[in-house]
Formats: C-alpha cells, sequence, structure tokens
C-alpha cells in the first residue's frame, strides 16, 4: 500500500449501477479541480462490487462522460472487482489482530432484535451478540463484523461543513464481509484509499455518516485518516432532492441534447462553489481559483434555465469551425448526410446567435442541409400569394448574374429589384424567406442566400413560383 505523502491525491469512486448524472458529475468535477488546483493526483475508482447491478454499458457511458467534460484522470480506472484478494487480506488482518470478528446470528435472530429495539423505542442496532466470543470459521453461515468502538466519540474537522461529531455508542459493529463472503462498501473503500495513497476524499454529503465508521477502520489498519470533504446535495427548484421531475438527466442525455462541455462544467462548478460575482469560467481559470473552502454549506439548486443560458453563450462565443464539426453528428443524425466543412462553418455563424444547443441549431437550420423544404402552412398562405410571382421571377433573373455571390452584392440586387418594382424591402423579404426556408423565422434573408447558395436559391423560387401558380389553378 502507498505511504501517504505530501502530494494531494483524490479520487472519483462511480458505481456502474447507472449512467453518470448531474450530482455525480459536480463530485468528479470538484475533485479534478481540487487535484489539478493543487498539483495533485486524480484517480477514477470504478466501485463494481455489486455483481447484479453492474454493467458494462453503464461503465463505458461513465468514462465518456468524463472524457466529455475535460476531466482527464492521471490513474485508472481502477476496478474493485479486480482487487478481491486485497480485501480479504485486510478483513484475515483484522480477524488476526482481534479488530474484527465473525458473526453467526441468523437473519431470523437479527430481524427480532430489530424488532425488539423498536418496540423499545430504540434505534436498531447490533447488540454484540458474537462480539466478545472470538468464535472460529466453521461450515455455517456468517459474517465479518468490524469492532467499532462503543464509547467516546469519533470526530473530523470536514473542509466545507467544519467540525463533526458522533458518539460512538450510535455506532454499531459495522459488517465487514458478508455471508456469501463478498466485502462490503465501507471497508473496501478505506482498503482502495489506502492503498492508493488517497489524501483527501470529497464527495457528496450523503456519505457524512459513513465517514466515522471508515476513519476507524483506517485507525485500526494504522493508516493516515485522510481530510475529507463532504458537498452539499443539489436540491430542485422545488428544495426538494434532486431528481428527474425537475429535469436532471444524466450526462449521456445532455450530450445527445446539443449541451457543450465547457457549458457542462461552468454550471456544475457554479453550484455550491462561487468566486465572487463571476458567472463565467473557462476550466483553466477554474482551475486556477477553485479552492475547497469556497464551496458553500448549503445545497446548491438545479436550474436548468440557467445551464441553457449558458450553453447559448457557449455555442456563441464558439469558433464557427470548431462547433460546425461538434454540429455535424446531429446533421448526420438527422439524415441530412455530411456537409463540407467550409460551407457548415458559414452556416453555423448564422445560426449561433439563436440557438441554445446543437440539436436546436440542427433543427432551426434544416432548411440549409436539404432541399426537401416543406412550407409551413399559415405562412404559406399569407406569404405565397399570385401577387408575388412576378417578383420573384425579376429575383431569380437578377441572382443569376451576381457576382461575387456575397451577402453585400445579394444585398444590393435585392433592392435593385424591389426598386425597380416599386415594392418596399418588407413586401418581398418574407415571401422570400418563406420559400427558401419555409418558415417565418430565421437568419438575416441575405446572409441565409449567401450559404444557402446561387442555384439552390434560384431552384427554391422557382419552386415557389409553382406552388403558386399550382395554386391559383385550384
Amino acid at each position: 500500500m502507498k505511504d501517504a505523502t505530501s502530494t494531494v491525491r483524490v479520487r472519483f469512486a462511480p458505481s456502474p449501477t447507472g449512467h453518470l448524472h448531474i450530482g455525480g458529475a459536480r463530485t468528479a468535477l470538484f475533485n479534478y479541480l481540487y487535484a489539478r488546483h493543487t498539483g495533485g493526483v486524480f484517480i477514477l475508482r470504478i466501485e463494481d462490487t455489486d455483481r447484479e447491478r453492474s454493467k458494462e454499458e453503464y461503465t463505458a457511458a461513465i468514462l465518456a462522460s468524463m472524457a466529455w467534460l475535460g476531466l482527464e484522470w492521471d490513474e485508472g480506472p481502477l476496478f474493485q472487482s479486480k482487487r478481491e484478494g486485497l480485501y480479504q487480506a485486510g478483513i484475515d488482518r483484522l480477524l488476526a489482530e482481534k479488530k474484527a470478528y465473525r458473526c453467526y446470528c441468523s437473519t431470523e435472530e437479527l430481524e427480532e432484535k430489530r424488532k425488539l429495539a423498536e418496540a423499545n423505542k430504540q434505534k436498531p442496532m447490533y447488540d454484540g451478540t458474537c462480539r466478545d466470543k472470538d468464535l472460529p470459521a466453521r461450515d455455517a453461515p456468517y459474517v465479518v463484523r468490524f469492532r467499532s468502538h462503543n464509547s467516546g466519540v469519533t470526530d473530523f474537522l470536514d473542509l466545507i461543513k467544519g467540525r463533526i461529531v458522533f458518539e460512538n455508542k450510535e455506532l454499531d459493529d459495522l459488517i465487514i464481509r458478508r455471508s456469501d463472503g463478498s466485502p462490503t462498501y465501507n471497508f473496501t473503500v478505506v482498503i482502495d484509499d489506502m492503498d492508493m495513497g488517497v489524501t483527501h476524499v470529497i464527495r457528496g454529503d450523503d456519505h457524512v455518516n459513513n465517514t466515522p465508521r471508515q476513519i476507524q477502520i483506517f485507525e485500526a489498519l494504522g493508516y493516515p485518516v485522510p481530510a475529507f470533504a463532504h458537498v452539499p446535495l443539489m436540491l430542485g427548484p422545488d428544495r426538494s432532492r434532486l431528481s428527474k421531475r425537475h429535469g436532471a438527466k444524466s450526462m449521456t442525455e445532455y450530450i445527445d441534447e446539443g449541451y457543450l462541455p465547457e457549458a457542462m462544467v461552468n454550471y456544475l462548478a457554479r453550484l455550491g462553489w462561487s468566486h465572487g460575482d463571476q458567472e463565467i469560467f473557462s476550466i483553466a481559470e477554474l482551475i486556477e481559483k477553485f479552492d475547497i473552502a469556497d464551496v458553500g454549506k448549503s445545497a446548491g439548486v438545479f436550474n436548468p434555465e440557467k445551464l441553457e443560458w449558458l450553453n447559448a453563450h457557449y455555442i456563441k462565443e464558439s469558433d464557427p469551425k470548431a462547433l460546425a464539426g461538434r454540429l455535424l453528428p446531429f446533421i448526420e443524425a438527422r439524415g441530412y448526410g455530411s456537409p463540407d466543412a467550409p460551407w457548415l462553418a458559414r452556416a453555423v455563424v448564422t445560426l449561433q446567435e439563436r440557438s441554445k444547443t446543437l440539436v436546436e441549431m440542427a433543427e432551426m437550420g434544416g432548411f440549409y442541409f436539404t432541399d426537401e423544404i416543406a412550407y409551413d402552412p399559415k405562412a404559406a398562405a399569407k406569404f405565397l400569394t399570385a401577387d408575388v410571382a412576378a417578383p420573384f421571377r425579376a429575383l431569380a433573373e437578377r441572382f443569376g448574374s451576381v457576382s461575387p455571390w456575397e451577402t453585400g452584392a445579394i444585398e444590393a440586387a435585392f433592392a435593385e429589384v424591389i426598386e425597380g418594382l416599386g415594392l418596399t424591402l418588407a413586401k418581398l423579404a418574407q415571401p422570400l424567406r418563406v420559400a427558401l426556408t419555409g418558415k417565418t423565422v430565421s437568419p438575416g434573408i441575405f446572409e441565409v442566400i449567401e450559404v444557402i447558395g446561387r442555384d439552390r436559391v434560384i431552384e427554391r423560387i422557382g419552386r415557389a413560383v409553382a406552388f403558386i401558380e399550382g395554386n391559383e389553378k385550384k
């Protein structure tokens, strides 16, 4: 087992019984930022001893989510399922040193003890029947229990919450090995932290009650106790514990919905941590400024609108070429093919200002990526009328000679046509938008015309004229 050193070593240890959800992602981020801020080591450990519920696809999703967030680990991933020999050696040592003991109390006996305690209005806890019997191994089911202190206190200085004290009489003798031979959570994490030289444990405050038990096991094995920091849990807008009904999702769902990792990291960092009034942070700024002491003692409230606002900000500020690369999978997923990268970047420039997610950008820009434009019925009825057919033909003819094909020249040609016909901009611009996009809302019409391209614009205008004339014949 590694010796404790002055180097900070922190670990994030998810269980692959589900995807990485937003609360776990925040814990991972805080561990990562603390390691990077202190020049320490970030360890990824997969706690997969729950064999029935742990799944390889969940492990893959956790690793993919961590990589998407940019939380690169220095060691790992390390799997508990491959460390059973280490746990058994620790149990054997505690048994040999009389710091643990075998308990043969049956499930039925324990249930009777629980009912009796409840009837006497006492806290249900193991009464120590086998504690001092020094029972040897025999051919009968048994568990191994840790010999907890039954007097005094176990206390520690939480780096977020301050001093926390537990009365040892409230802690019964913890099972560290089940009757099927498998080790339990509170024991395995101590062995792992010892073996990995973990110096700081940053986790959710739902683990606070586990901490005194783990501290006693550290001390029984003669290993320095790590520093602990328990991050307040996240709440929904109604101040209840965060759940899916509040709109909270897994990282894979946020990825699929077109959120940017920079926005998610920024959002998670600000859920419970602050640095003055600053709202926007790059990952480099977070690493520089993060201090565990600045994590608040009260729970952060999940606000999906704030996350969406941040995502819109990062989309707007992104380099168009890089953003085009991120948008491409969402375009392909909608069956639009794989547009040319430089052209796609030009389209992205026109969509950035209005898009809150990459999914929204792909949907909003659908008229760029396919020529199968469906007219909104209300828009077509209002704007694709007989009086715009002749102006459309004039526009198509004039656009055929525009050179160079760029916004300024396109706008000048448009102005020339409407002036020659005695029309106003408003009279023709909105019908043209419907003809080219199928909708009444789009980026600037001249930017749209430039990006769609001369031939496609002329073809769409011709299609709109045919649509108008077809309606006239009905």
